[in-house]
C-alpha cells in the first residue's frame, strides 16, 4: 500500500451538504444525532447602498382560476405531450393581452375555448413566456378559457436551480429506458420556486391561487399520484391506463404534482380521510414504521392550532434521485429517498421531523402561502418551527430543545459564511438565495421567541386567526403581525422589525454581584452586537433565583446596550439562570463558579442547561463535578446520558469501577443505540485491556443497531486489526446505515485490494444524501492508499458519480475524490501514474461538457 499524503482535497461534508430539515433543504437527514448538515446560504447583501432590484409581488393582472391537463409521456424523449385549459378572469384592469409562463415547450396550438369550439389565438413565445392576443377587450366580469397544446421537453432546458433545491427543470425522468438494472423507472415534479411552468402552462407565481384536474395517462403497471382526489381510474384498452386526480380547494400552481412508478400503496386513515404511503415494494412492510406518525401529527396540529387540517387526503411518496430534501405539494408531499428505512435502520433514527414539516405546511404555505419569494419564512421558519412543536408534544421539551439549539447553531455557522441577512428579503440577487438557513432555521427561533413573548395561548389564539382570516390567500409578513396584534392588544411592530425586518442577532454578556449587606442580587447585561449592522435588542426573558431549595422566576425587559437587574433576596443564592427558558436567539457570554456549575447540573430541569453546565466544567477535575456527571448517566433523557458520556471521556474518576460498571449497563442495555456506542466506546478507550470489557464489547456485534456495530468495529479495531477486520466481513452482507461507513472507514485505513469490491457494491446501498457523500469521501481515502490496477478499477464508478449523480453534493463529491486521487498519483511506476492522470482527464472532459453546477465546473478547472 501507499503512503498516504495529507488530503485537504476533501472538502468536509458539513460544509457543503444540504440539510434535508427540513423541505428543500434542509430537511435533510443529519450526519450525527448531534449535528445536521448546514445549508449553503445566499450571498451577503450588500451593506450600503443597495444596487439590486427590489423583488416586490409578481403583479397581478389575471386571476388563474382553475387547471385542467391531460397529459402522457415519451420515456425515451424525456417529454410531457400535454393539453391544458386554463380558466381566468382579468384581476381588475380591462385588458386583451395574456401572458402565461411556459418554459422550454414546443407549443402545437393556443386557443380560445368558446363551449366546445376552438378559436386560434396569435402569440409570440420567447422559450420562457407567451403573449398571446385575445381575441378581444376582457373585463373583471368576463371568465376565458384558454386552451394550450403543447410538449414540455425538460432534458432541453438549460435551468440551474439553488443550494436547496439543485435543479430547476420541474419534470424528471428517473431510468427512463431502464438501462439501470438497480433503479426503478419513475417521472416525477418539482415545482417549488417556479418551475410547474416547465411542465404546464400557468400564472407561476406564488400570490396565484387555482383549483385544479389532471388526467394522467401511463402504463397500466404504474401507480400514479396527485394532488386532491382520484377520482377516475379507466383502462384504454390497449396496456394504458387514465388516472383523474382533481383538486377542489384552490393552491399556488407551484404546489401541482406528479409522482409515477411501480409504487407500493400502504394504507392508512384518519378521521375519514385516506392517509398513504407510497413507497417501493421493498419498503411496502417498513411503510407504517416510517410514516407511521403522521395521524397522529395530523391530530397534534389540527388541536394545537384548532384549525383541522382542510385538505381532501394526505399522501407520501418516496421517490428516487429527488433534486430537493422534500416537497409540500398539497395533499401529495414527495420525498427523498432517504426517507426509505427497514425497520431495522430506524433504530438508529428516523426521519420524523422532516415528515412534521412537510406536513405544517399544510396549514402554513399550503392554505396560507407567502405571497412573494421575499416573504417566504411565512412558509418555511413555520414549517421548521412545526418541527419543535411536534418533538415538544411527542418526546418532551429536552428533545425539542436540542432540535432547536442545533438549528440555531446550524444558522450561526450560515452567518459565518454568509453574513448577516434579513429574514424578510426584498433585495436579493436570486429568489433561490431565500432558501437559508435564515428562512429555515433563524426564523424557526424567532417564532419560539414570539410564543414566548406573548404566551402560550396568545400565540396560538393569534395563529388560529391568521389562518382563518387569510385561509387560500397570499399573504405578507404584517399579516402575521397584525393578528398577534389583533388577540394580544399589543403593538407588536418592535418584535416584527429587529427580528423580521432587519438582520442579525444578539450577542449578550452577563455578569452577576451579590451584595450580602442589602441583601441584593444584581445581573448586568450587555449587548455586544455591532450596532451599525444590527439593531439594538428588546428582549423579554425569564430569570431563575434558586435559594433554600426554592426557584423564584423573575420576567426581566433587555432594552439598552447595558442594562443591570437588581433583585431582593434572602441570602447568596445557589445559582442565578438568565433565560431560564433558554429562548435566546444569539450568543451568551456568561461564567459562573464551579460550585454553580455544578449545581446547575444537579437541579436545572432542563437538558441546555446541563449541556452549559458541562460546558462550564471542561477544565474541572474536581470530584463534586465529576461525581455529578457520573449520575447523569442515569437521567431520563437519552441525549443528556450522551453528553455526560462525551463529557466524562475528558475526565479522571476515581471510582473507576463505578464508571466502568455503568458503561457495562449502558452499553448493553440502554434504550437508545446512540448512547449504547458512546457506551462501547468509552469502554474501549478506557478499559479495552480487561476481559470483561472485551466480551462485552464484541458481544455487541449481536446488537440490532448499525450504529452500535459501527461502534463496535472500530472499538475492536484498537486493540484487534486482524478480529476487526475479520467482524467486518462477516457483517458485509447485511450491512447497512452507519454500519456501512463504518466497515468503508476500516477498510480505508486497514484494508487492502480484496476489499475493493465491498466499495463498488455498497454504494447503491447507501440512500441518505449525507451518509453518501462522507461514503464517497471514505472510497476516495480508500483508493489513494491502494495499488494502480484497484485505482483504475474503481473510476467507472467514480466516472457514473461525477455524470449521473442527481445530487450535485455527490457530483462534486465524485470530482473531489477524483481531483485527489490526480493529486496523489505517485511515481512507483511512472507509466501507471500517467495512465491514471490521462484517464482522470477524460473523465473531467466528459464532465465538464455535461455539468452546468457552477461550483463544480469551479472544482474541475479548465
Amino acid at each position: 500500500m501507499k503512503t498516504v499524503s495529507t488530503n485537504n482535497w476533501l472538502v468536509p461534508a458539513l460544509a457543503i451538504i444540504i440539510s434535508i430539515t427540513s423541505c428543500k433543504t434542509q430537511e435533510k437527514a443529519t450526519v450525527s444525532e448531534e449535528v445536521a448538515p448546514v445549508e449553503a446560504a445566499a450571498e451577503e447583501e450588500t451593506p450600503a447602498v443597495e444596487t439590486r432590484e427590489y423583488q416586490a409581488a409578481y403583479t397581478r393582472t389575471f386571476d388563474l382560476i382553475h387547471t385542467s391537463l391531460d397529459v402522457r409521456f415519451d420515456w425515451e424523449k424525456q417529454q410531457l405531450i400535454g393539453k391544458a385549459q386554463l380558466t381566468l378572469t382579468p384581476y381588475f384592469y380591462d385588458t386583451d393581452q395574456l401572458t402565461l409562463d411556459a418554459k422550454g415547450f414546443e407549443l402545437r396550438s393556443v386557443s380560445l375555448k368558446n363551449q366546445e369550439s376552438l378559436k386560434p389565438l396569435k402569440y409570440d413565445y420567447d422559450g420562457q413566456k407567451m403573449n398571446i392576443a385575445l381575441d378581444r377587450v376582457y373585463t373583471r366580469k368576463d371568465t376565458l378559457k384558454v386552451w394550450v397544446d403543447y410538449v414540455a421537453k425538460p432534458e432541453e432546458l438549460d435551468a440551474e436551480g439553488s443550494a436547496a433545491i439543485m435543479d430547476a427543470k420541474g419534470l424528471y425522468f428517473i431510468n427512463p429506458l431502464g438501462e439501470d438494472k438497480n433503479k426503478p423507472k419513475q417521472i416525477w415534479t418539482q415545482g417549488e420556486t417556479e418551475s410547474s411552468s416547465c411542465w404546464f402552462p400557468t400564472i407561476d407565481a406564488p400570490n396565484e391561487n387555482m383549483t385544479q384536474d389532471i388526467k394522467i395517462t401511463v402504463d397500466s403497471r404504474y401507480v400514479t399520484l396527485s394532488n386532491g382526489l382520484l377520482v377516475s381510474s379507466k383502462p384504454n384498452g390497449d396496456g394504458t391506463r387514465t388516472d383523474l386526480w382533481k383538486q377542489s380547494l384552490p393552491h399556488a400552481p407551484y404546489l401541482a404534482m406528479m409522482a409515477i412508478g411501480e409504487f407500493a400503496v400502504v394504507k392508512d386513515k384518519w378521521k375519514g380521510i385516506d392517509v398513504d404511503y407510497y413507497v417501493e415494494p421493498e419498503y411496502e412492510p417498513h411503510a407504517k414504521a416510517i410514516f407511521g406518525e403522521t395521524p397522529a401529527m395530523l391530530d397534534f396540529y389540527s388541536d394545537v392550532l384548532k384549525y383541522p387540517y382542510a385538505w381532501e387526503k394526505y399522501s407520501q411518496v418516496v421517490v428516487r434521485d429527488y433534486v430537493s430534501g422534500a416537497m409540500e405539494n398539497t395533499t401529495a408531499t414527495i420525498h427523498g429517498e432517504f426517507l426509505h428505512r427497514t425497520d431495522r435502520e430506524l433504530l438508529d433514527g428516523d426521519n420524523e421531523r422532516i415528515i412534521a414539516h412537510e406536513l405544517f405546511h399544510h396549514w402554513f404555505g399550503d392554505l396560507v402561502t407567502c405571497e412573494s419569494w421575499s416573504n417566504l419564512p411565512l412558509n418555511e421558519s413555520f414549517a421548521t418551527y412545526g418541527e419543535y412543536l411536534w418533538l415538544e408534544h411527542r418526546h418532551g421539551i429536552d428533545e425539542a430543545d436540542k432540535h432547536g439549539d442545533e438549528q440555531m447553531r446550524q444558522y450561526f455557522a450560515s452567518v459565518a459564511q454568509t453574513g448577516h441577512l434579513n429574514m424578510v428579503r426584498f433585495y436579493y440577487d436570486n429568489k433561490e438565495d431565500m432558501f437559508d438557513a435564515h428562512s429555515y432555521n433563524k426564523g424557526g427561533r424567532i417564532l419560539h421567541m414570539l410564543r414566548k413573548t406573548i404566551g402560550d395561548e396568545a400565540f396560538f389564539e393569534g395563529l388560529n386567526l391568521y389562518l382563518n382570516e387569510n385561509k387560500f390567500q397570499a399573504v405578507e409578513m404584517h399579516q402575521l403581525r397584525l393578528a398577534m396584534e389583533e388577540v394580544t392588544g399589543m403593538d407588536l411592530n418592535w418584535f416584527f422589525n429587529q427580528w423580521f425586518f432587519n438582520k442579525g442577532h444578539a450577542d449578550l454578556s452577563v455578569s452577576h454581584t451579590y451584595d450580602a449587606a442589602t441583601k441584593k442580587y444584581a445581573i448586568t447585561i450587555s449587548q455586544n452586537q455591532d450596532l451599525k449592522e444590527m439593531p439594538l435588542y428588546r428582549i423579554p426573558m425569564d430569570v431563575d433565583i434558586y435559594f433554600g431549595g426554592a426557584v423564584n422566576r423573575h420576567r426581566i425587559d433587555l432594552t439598552e446596550v447595558e442594562q443591570t437587574f437588581e433583585f431582593d433576596v434572602l441570602g447568596q443564592p445557589q445559582l442565578v439562570l438568565v433565560d431560564a427558558e433558554n429562548i435566546l436567539l444569539g450568543t451568551k457570554n456568561e461564567t459562573l463558579t464551579e460550585d454553580e456549575y455544578v449545581f446547575m447540573l444537579k437541579n436545572a430541569p432542563r437538558y441546555l442547561d446541563k449541556v452549559e453546565a458541562m460546558n462550564g466544567l471542561k477544565g474541572s477535575s474536581s470530584d463534586d463535578a465529576v461525581t455529578a456527571m457520573l449520575n447523569l448517566l442515569d437521567d431520563e433523557y437519552w441525549g443528556t446520558r450522551r453528553k455526560a458520556l462525551q463529557a466524562l471521556k475528558s475526565k479522571s474518576v476515581a471510582d473507576t469501577s463505578l464508571l466502568k460498571n455503568k458503561l457495562m449497563w449502558l452499553a448493553q442495555k440502554d434504550p437508545k443505540s446512540s448512547v449504547r456506542a458512546e457506551a462501547i466506546s468509552f469502554l474501549a478507550e478506557r478499559f479495552s485491556k480487561g476481559e470483561s470489557t472485551r466480551t462485552i464489547i464484541e458481544g455487541a456485534m449481536k446488537d440490532r443497531s448499525y450504529n452500535v456495530l459501527g461502534a463496535t468495529l472500530k472499538a475492536i479495531s484498537e486493540y484487534d486489526t486482524d478480529r476487526a477486520l475479520s467482524l467486518a466481513k462477516e457483517a458485509e452482507a447485511d450491512a447497512s446505515g452507519s454500519l456501512i461507513s463504518a466497515i468503508a472507514s476500516l477498510y480505508s485505513k486497514k484494508g487492502g485490494s480484496e476489499h475493493l469490491d465491498f466499495f463498488l457494491n455498497s454504494i447503491s446501498k447507501v440512500s441518505d444524501p449525507n451518509d453518501k457523500y462522507v461514503f464517497v469521501q471514505i472510497f476516495g481515502k480508500y483508493l489513494i492508499g491502494q495499488d494502480f490496477s484497484a485505482q483504475l478499477k474503481g473510476l467507472p464508478t467514480l466516472k457514473d458519480l461525477a455524470l449521473n449523480e442527481g445530487a450535485w453534493w455527490m457530483r462534486l463529491s465524485a470530482i473531489q475524490v477524483l481531483n485527489g486521487l490526480r493529486q496523489n498519483a505517485e511515481p512507483i511506476d511512472v507509466e501507471e501514474a500517467k495512465t491514471l492522470v490521462n484517464e482522470i482527464n477524460l473523465v473531467m472532459d466528459e464532465v465538464r461538457a455535461k455539468e452546468t453546477n457552477q461550483m463544480i465546473k469551479g472544482m474541475i478547472g479548465e
